[in-house]
């Protein structure tokens, strides 16, 4: 495994993780299983076209992916999306982007706790709800203050029963195909395009949802100071969770469709993929499968605390928020102690007092509003900024803004009201920091430094 390293001061992070490391945090984030719970809506509301649609969703989230590995090279840093902007854009626009990824980061994992505090609850109904919402909630945190060395070996385990469901699943449902089960072939088009059922409008309908699988493949950027050659490898692993992720999606998706060709008797649609579980392998896969849920919800958990730990950082780091809490890193353990100890708090809270549709509702809004910051950037710093230019960082990024631009006009009135909301909260907030914007943001920590940029 990993050797842990020890910080030379209180305020730095401990250079532990490797290329492989930061993919299977990638991979934890974004969850190798997210089609078990996607599968069955989506699959309706494609007409039966999930595969294609995972495989357009790939390719769409690859246009930010890469955006998001142009950035890390030249500013490889803690505070991901915030860092960038700030730099590239302006650092009132650095703020926002920050302030908007912070609610993403603070709802995934909350979203995870509820999740397993839920299904806990449902398989052990003697034990009450906020007792798995408090046992979760610490485990997660505990993991998270034992620093990175910790988190990644937690990572490696889970990734790794996630792995083990998925081939059980596929090799399963190979047999019952070989057996006349569903299609009864392995080899089929008709997941890609059945003339019957294909709508256009149905299809891009079900990625603007699908695309939702990939959200967290950005948190790797955030380890940037906990990776071992971050200019290297947070572009390279960003981009392999993206590619990894989308493949599983649609060899996944691929095979539990030609086992249930028939979508329209799912019953009920949010639990489809059980049922295909329990076709193929009896009680034995359907229960595993739930236990896999659950493992999930724990590694979503785990990193995305740990990616809003250092995104607060960031902001702390430069005096956007209160330095002596979120800038503090303990000496010995590498770790932003007190931002993962109030994330932690906020996740339980919010667990307690809050549905899971309200808080999902959320999630999507500042993820996508981060995710077009990052490809302005790339045109600002690489197109714009540079005497050298490249057609491909003006048309990729380019291409993932006005897709992600397409997704976030596309979110619930619900979500874009509340999440305006929270963005008007952070306007009025950076205009107090700046007494109505009569001092400069970068003038509030001259001394901060972020690594520069690469020429």
């Amino acid at each position: 495994m990993i050797a842990e390293q020890t910080a030379t001061t209180s305020s730095e992070f401990k250079r532990v993780l490797t290329l492989s490391d930061l993919v299977i945090f990638g991979l934890a984030f974004v969850g190798p299983t997210a089609p078990y719970s996607m599968f069955g809506i989506a699959t309706v509301k494609s007409g039966g076209h999930l595969p294609l649609v995972y495989l357009i969703a790939m390719i769409a989230m690859s246009f930010t992916a890469i955006s998001y590995g142009r950035m890390s090279a030249a500013f490889p840093a803690a505070g991901s999306t915030y860092v960038y902007a700030s730099k590239a854009l302006h650092p009132g626009a650095g703020f926002l982007a920050g302030w908007a990824m912070t609610i993403d980061y603070i709802l995934i994992p909350m979203l995870s706790v509820i999740f397993v505090g839920l299904t806990a609850n449902k398989v052990w109904p003697e034990v009450p709800y906020a007792v798995w919402v408090i046992i979760t909630s610490a485990v997660i945190t505990l993991i998270n203050l034992r620093g990175m060395v910790m988190a990644s070996r937690a990572n490696y385990v889970m990734n790794a029963i996630m792995i083990a469901s998925l081939v059980w699943f596929i090799l399963l449902t190979l047999r019952a195909l070989w057996g006349g089960v569903g299609e009864g072939r392995l080899l089929s088009s008709t997941p890609f395009f059945n003339p019957q059922t294909f709508s256009f409008p149905a299809v891009m309908g079900a990625t603007s949802i699908a695309v939702l699988s990939f959200i967290g493949f950005d948190g790797v950027t955030t380890l940037a100071e906990d990776a071992k050659n971050p200019r290297r490898d947070i572009g390279r692993a960003t981009l392999l969770v993206c590619f990894v992720a989308g493949a599983l999606f649609v060899f996944q998706s691929y095979l539990a469709q030609l086992v249930w060709p028939d979508y329209t008797k799912f019953a009920p649609v949010e639990t489809a993929f059980m049922d295909v579980g329990k076709l193929v392998g009896g009680n034995s896969l359907f229960y595993f499968l739930s236990f896999v849920l659950v493992v999930a919800g724990f590694a979503s958990a785990i990193t995305g605390q740990a990616s809003a730990s250092r995104l607060l950082y960031g902001m702390g780091r430069d005096r956007l928020l209160p330095h002596r809490i979120f800038a503090y890193v303990h000496p010995r353990l590498g770790t932003p102690i007190y931002s993962v100890l109030l994330m932690g708090a906020l996740h339980l809270i919010g667990a307690l007092i809050l549905q899971y549709t309200e808080a999902a509702e959320l999630v999507n809004f500042g993820a996508f509003i981060g995710f077009m910051a990052v490809n302005l950037c790339v045109v600002r710093h690489y197109w714009l900024g540079k005497q050298e230019r490249r057609i491909s960082d003006l048309l990729l990024p380019t291409l993932g803004f006005a897709v992600c631009l397409y997704i976030w006009l596309h979110l619930s009135r619900l979500a874009l009201g509340l999440g305006l909301l929270w963005m008007v909260i952070g306007v009025v907030y950076l205009l107090w920091l700046t007494r109505g914007f009569k001092h400069e943001i970068a003038s509030l920590n001259p001394e901060a430094k972020i690594l520069g940029a690469s020429e």
